[in-house]
């Protein structure tokens, strides 16, 4: 058997290859940055070619790095950024024009003309989501609306949408001219607003609302699946034929990598966002506080597993922004030691809403909000503000959680970039007043995507394998008896408040 697992996650800001071995230790990584795109207020956009080099790059990267060559490899798996919309042409592999990202929110307009038809929820009951901007359906109705020859070419079969792990899976296998494989797994065909819970099939009645050919769709397969999508091309950047088996969403994908196999179990990924999600097994749990309902994952033929899901649009890209659009830091991570200079937030809130409110609130029309400054305010201040509005938004999920479903977390498993900030995740177990556990390996998004791969062809042969890797790198207690529990939260919430009916 060979002796490694890839995994390739593809993620809003980046792209990493990871190989694995059995043991999911890291045996080597290469990560790269593209560009981030906003052609006008609330737009942003990927050039889904620029992604695609970066995947050749650090897919090359990492096999060189560990000296491996495609026989080494067992199977890959895929991560991806969900809702990122490309629209592409079978026959030139060209996108349509850059990739809408899950943040934009051009399709608003849209997405209010079908709410006032049938209210925001007219398609929770079946697709489990609300209708929102978030979401990959909107996208490609906008595309077909506004690029000019789209919808002709759709209509005669020529143009194909997928999400990211499909745009990379097509050009794996083969691009234009090739056979490749036009598919998505289960977990990212539920981000789309298009697919039915039930059926975990497209929803033909949506698609008619929608106005979007079918013919644009790709199959919806397993996240893992022992038939496999296809096998890389031996002309491409893995120089020589490898099954594609494994294919996540990327925080169902970290979901897996944390082993949350049980009924109950949790995570938190800290990335661009902040996305916790609850095991619910083969349930369909419709939330009543402002979640959406999920599919979790779908190993071979076995029945789909469900997750609620709470999805916070802004936290590490918050820090980013300090970074790149405010020039407060030089780093992501000096953002920990510029926090450190105060003891508090000195009365400062930072609603991150950006692309509005996500989870629990579902309000597109809300903007970012800083708010209670002072002389006294620092740039200290601002760093403590914009870490407790990760740790306060993440709260809210929870709390909305706790309602629907009646679990109550002991613990709180977190990963991502962002779990490198301690004190950050000291003032998330001070704000829950419960335990946050960190992994030993906090890129748990990777992970995930290689243990669908693996499991698909026998490298592990059960989740009981899976749950023997894991282990605990750190623990975070909450302090005894902490303000930002109580007081700072509650005025925390009234800065919610603040941001609501910012647009007409």
């Amino acid at each position: 058997m060979a002796k490694y697992v890839v995994a390739l996650d593809q993620g809003t800001t980046s792209t990493r290859c990871m190989i694995f071995n059995p043991a999911g230790e890291t045996v080597a990584q290469h990560q790269l940055e593209h560009t981030q795109i906003y052609p006008r207020a609330g737009w942003v956009e990927h050039d889904a070619v620029e992604i695609w080099e970066r995947t050749r790059e650090v897919i090359r990267g990492a096999m060189e790095q560990a000296g491996l060559i495609a026989k080494d490899i067992a199977a890959v798996g895929i991560a991806n950024q969900r809702e990122t919309t490309v629209v592409w042409d079978r026959k030139t592999g060209l996108p349509y024009g850059n990739a809408i990202v899950w943040q934009d929110t051009r399709t608003d307009g849209l997405c209010r003309q079908l709410s006032a038809e049938g209210g925001q929820d007219r398609f929770r009951a079946r697709t489990g989501l609300p209708l929102a901007t978030y979401f990959s359906g909107p996208k490609i109705r906008w595309m077909l609306d506004n690029v000019p020859g789209l919808r002709a070419a759709a209509q005669r079969g020529d143009a194909l949408f997928g999400n990211m792990d499909c745009w990379l899976i097509w050009k794996l296998t083969g691009g234009p001219g090739g056979s490749a494989a036009h598919v998505t797994d289960v977990t990212n065909a539920s981000r789309t607003l298009l697919m039915n819970l039930e059926t975990l099939d497209w929803d033909a009645e949506i698609l008619d609302i929608f106005d979007i050919p079918p013919s644009m769709l790709p199959r919806i397969r397993p996240s893992s699946d022992p038939d496999c999508y296809g096998r890389t091309r031996a002309d491409g950047p893995f120089g020589g034929e490898i099954p594609i088996c494994g294919d996540l969403g990327d925080q169902q994908a970290a979901t897996v990598g944390q082993t949350c196999f049980d009924i109950g179990e949790a995570k938190n990924t800290y990335g661009t966002g902040c996305f916790l999600l609850l095991n619910t097994g083969h349930e369909i749990v419709h939330s009543g506080h402002g979640l959406v309902t999920t599919v979790c994952y779908r190993f071979g033929r076995q029945k789909p597993v469900y997750a609620l899901e709470g999805s916070v649009a802004i936290t590490g890209a918050l820090i980013q922004w300090l970074r790149d659009g405010m020039r407060l830091i030089d780093t992501a991570a000096a953002v920990e030691d510029l926090a450190k200079t105060v003891e508090d937030n000195g009365g400062m809130y930072f609603v991150p809403a950006f692309s509005g409110l996500f989870a629990p609130y579902w309000r597109s029309e809300a903007r970012g909000l800083a708010i209670g400054m002072t002389r006294f305010t620092t740039r200290g201040h601002f760093a403590r503000a914009a870490l407790e509005a990760t740790a306060f938004q993440t709260r809210e999920v929870i709390d909305a959680m706790a309602a629907d479903s009646g679990v109550t977390l002991k613990t709180l498993k977190v990963d991502g970039g962002m779990t490198a900030n301690e004190l950050l995740m000291q003032i998330q177990a001070d704000v829950l007043g419960v335990p946050v556990i960190r992994p030993r390996v906090a890129e748990s998004t990777a992970l995930g995507a290689a243990y669908a791969a693996g499991l698909a062809v026998g490298y592990w042969n059960s989740v009981d394998d899976l749950r023997g890797n894991w282990g605990m790198d750190k623990i975070w207690q909450p302090s005894a008896a902490d303000s930002l529990r109580s007081k700072s939260y509650a005025m925390w919430k009234k800065a919610v408040s603040r941001t609501f009916d910012w647009l007409e």
